[in-house]
């Protein structure tokens, strides 16, 4: 049998995707129910659409997005504020251990979407592609 160090990284195991998954639906939840006392965070309407979580399990990295495509670089040193008090949220049903710290990042998946789709509708690209085949 080969040692652990010598075996290819394959990505995020099954118990990190598990976990990641339950956090993600823990802060929608909570983000849903409470009004947070912070006024940057008052009148935001914020989802979270993917968690990442550390091998460990001690670090998870949320990312999070206001909807109706504000940016939410602006709320992100709120969030910071918040995060204590939104792992204390979740820390009772979450079933670990250890709770993992939290830390919020823009999620920039929708942005770069609707960029490589502006891309591939522009006039230039439609010349280069010819006309449509079916």
């Amino acid at each position: 049998m080969k040692p652990k160090s010598s075996r290819p990284e394959t990505g995020p195991s099954q118990r990190q995707l598990r976990v990641g998954e339950e956090i993600r639906h823990l802060l929608s939840e909570v983000m849903l129910r409470t009004e947070f006392h912070d006024p940057d965070l008052a009148q935001a309407h914020l989802t979270v659409s993917e968690v990442r979580m550390s091998p460990d399990l001690k670090h998870a990295l949320v990312f999070a997005t206001v909807l109706g495509q504000k940016d939410i670089r602006p709320l992100l040193p709120a969030l910071k504020r918040v995060a204590p008090f939104l792992r204390s949220q979740i820390a009772p049903r979450l079933g670990l251990r250890v709770t993992p710290d939290l830390k919020f990042v823009a999620d920039e998946a929708l942005d770069e979407a609707t960029k490589i789709n502006r891309l591939l509708h522009s006039p230039e690209v439609a010349r280069d592609l010819g006309p449509e085949q079916d």
